[in-house]
């Protein structure tokens, strides 16, 4: 938010304030009162977090008889971090609404608007925040590897019955042969499916080397080969199964307190198998921010020159100056992101005459 525009909202809020409390109770509220916050700092975590989903192929534990490959034969889900945004936004304290009386005070005014431009102090309903949004994770699909076999799905076997038949020379059994179709066994489908991809194989060797009745080039040579090198990946996923990637998207805010000693909080938790969780949800390790407050540059004096007004009983504007903390973000051991950042909330609330003259 640039000065001018805090300049300019802070007047609209001067003059609203006191149009408000006006109208309200004309006895009471004397004109001029306004009504200003503290600011806080909230920091938003906007976080990114890739899955893969592998879903295992249905001929996978005969990958290495046809194939001569281990394959993984069992689903799994994972997850892990991709990206960390770090956005510092401020907003009016609740817990410190301070009222003051401009009327008839053009330097109190004046005062007032240049500490509320500077953002030392903020009007009682601003907000500086972020837009919010939220992704889930894409499913896999349990269907993604049907109509990619080769073949039918029923084949033909020959079974042999006897039967009795009498002779001359008595009783013997005579072979019928007997034809029935059933369903083919997995390992069978299996095995066409490897032989496919070795005919194909050799058939792009065939095409490349020109060893071929058919004559193939320049576009159609590029076609041809995509096309046989399409077949083979689709064929090798029934051996080796499909990993399919997504990307999660979350939001996580973390207000820093005065009243934590140490300046760590749980921003939030990953879990291998659910992704992104809030800091509550125990199921995930967590992702922590460690601040460290610059206690040399917090303390250091406040200097500057005031010419001193004639009212025995002048009015305090109070403010609060940001402590500058370095922020981390930790898992575990690793150092995921670091800057710089003001806290005013950790930071020290100062007081100033409001009536009285500032030096340029």
């Amino acid at each position: 938010m640039s000065n001018l525009f805090k300049t300019g909202l802070c007047a609209l809020m001067v003059g609203i304030s006191a149009a408000t409390f006006a109208q309200t109770n004309v006895n009471a509220i004397p004109n001029g009162a306004v009504i200003y916050s503290l600011p806080n700092t909230s920091i938003s975590l906007s976080v990114e977090a890739t899955s893969e989903i592998f879903t295992a192929g249905p001929y996978a534990r005969y990958a290495q008889k046809y194939l001569g490959a281990e394959a993984r034969t069992q689903d799994e889900v994972s997850y892990r971090l991709g990206s960390i945004q770090f956005v510092p936004y401020i907003e009016a304290d609740p817990n410190s609404k301070i009222a003051i009386n401009l009327n008839g005070k053009g330097v109190a005014a004046a005062n007032f608007l240049q500490f509320c431009a500077q953002g030392l102090i903020i009007t009682s309903d601003s907000y500086t925040g972020k837009s919010e949004s939220w992704r889930f994770p894409s499913i896999a699909n349990n269907d993604q590897f049907a109509g990619k076999g080769v073949g039918g799905n029923l084949t033909s076997t020959t079974t042999t019955l006897y039967k009795t038949v009498r002779t001359e020379n008595g009783f013997r059994r005579v072979a019928v042969p007997q034809n029935q179709v059933v369903e083919k066994s997995a390992e069978k489908k299996a095995e066409e499916i490897a032989n496919s991809i070795f005919d194909l194989r050799r058939q792009r060797v065939q095409i490349i080397t020109g060893n071929t009745d058919a004559t193939f080039s320049g576009e159609a040579l590029g076609a041809a080969i995509a096309e046989i090198n399409r077949l083979e990946q689709e064929y090798l996923s029934l051996f080796f199964g499909v990993t399919e990637t997504s990307i999660q998207k979350m939001s996580f805010d973390v207000i820093p307190r005065a009243d934590n000693p140490k300046q760590i909080y749980v921003a939030f938790r990953i879990s291998d198998t659910q992704g992104l969780l809030p800091a509550n949800n125990m199921s995930g390790r967590p992702i922590v921010l460690e601040l460290t407050i610059d206690q040399a540059e917090l303390n250091s004096a406040i200097t500057g020159n005031v010419q001193s007004g004639k009212s025995k009983e002048q009015q305090l504007i109070y403010y609060r100056v940001p402590a500058v903390a370095t922020a981390k973000i930790m898992d575990g051991q690793t150092l995921l992101l670091q800057t710089r950042v003001p806290v005013y909330q950790l930071g020290r609330t100062l007081s100033f005459p409001i009536d009285i003259a500032i030096s340029k």
